[in-house]
């Protein structure tokens, strides 16, 4: 079992960075999530209600992202230092916060999703403690759903094609961790494991949204790969594929890295 995919997420909702090797540091993939957009009213924007960010390219750099879009001029944006003013950002039920990036970004990504949008950052100091119904004391996400990692299987991707009248790529669950080399869902059954020199508790399967019918190349909503996912992973009313994870301890992590279960559920 393997390593095959690594992916970062720079700005939440907007396309996935492919990576040869990651580093794990105290949010989970360095850089990962930690910038979001939010309404007029706090609440984060996601590609559940604008599957337009799914075209959006979002590059880091030294001092901040470009972002790129079809048919318009791409826009570098700084990181906010600690004189920019914080916004509260909602994520979900989630209350946390972050450093608004300016005007000139807000206006941007407004004209991109066709409403008032503002480009916040997350720093360092901002502490955004896992939910301690299955995290503990001292977990730290950014501005991701719940948790700092998601890992997903390239049998079960496998096994839900089978089902499908047309196959679907991992991108549409925007995984941070793929592996290769045990069977289908094998995932279901693992509490802990270790890939790259680091342990990972496994901490509750990830429930599915509408972001899986979204095609992240173009956009494009269809009702599969969820309607069929429904009719055999649907557990207690939620639709289930992946699973999510707690890092414990930070480091580098490789695509071909050897992954073992430490223990199982």
């Amino acid at each position: 079992m393997k390593v095959t995919g690594l992916f970062v997420y720079p700005l939440k909702s907007a396309r996935a960075l492919s990576l040869q090797e990651a580093h794990l540091d105290e949010f989970g993939i360095r850089g990962d999530r930690r910038w979001c957009l939010v309404d007029d009213d706090g609440r984060v924007i996601t590609q559940r209600e604008s599957p337009v960010l799914a075209t959006l390219d979002v590059v880091p750099s030294a001092d901040g992202l470009e972002l790129r879009a079809a048919r318009r001029p791409a826009l570098r944006v700084r990181t906010p230092g600690p004189d920019q003013p914080v916004c509260p950002a909602q994520v979900r039920a989630d209350h946390t916060e972050g450093r608004l990036a300016g005007a000139g970004a807000d206006a941007w990504l407004s004209d991109l999703l066709g409403r008032s949008c503002h480009l916040l950052h997350m720093p360092p100091s901002t502490r955004r403690q896992v939910s301690l119904t299955h995290g503990r004391p001292g977990d730290r996400v950014s501005f991701a759903d719940g948790y700092p990692l998601l890992l997903t299987n390239e049998a079960s991707l496998a096994a839900l094609n089978e089902r499908l009248p047309r196959a679907v790529p991992m991108d549409r669950f925007r995984p941070n961790l793929v592996i290769d080399g045990v069977e289908p869902f094998a995932e279901d059954g693992w509490s802990r494991i270790r890939a790259g020199g680091t342990e990972f508790r496994v901490v509750k399967p990830c429930a599915r949204c509408v972001v899986t019918t979204t095609d992240q190349q173009t956009g494009d909503r269809e009702k599969e790969p969820l309607r069929t996912l429904a009719t055999f992973r649907n557990v207690g009313g939620k639709v289930l594929f992946g699973e999510t994870l707690i890092h414990e301890g930070t480091g580098p992590i490789r695509l071909g890295d050897g992954v073992e279960v430490v223990e199982a559920r």
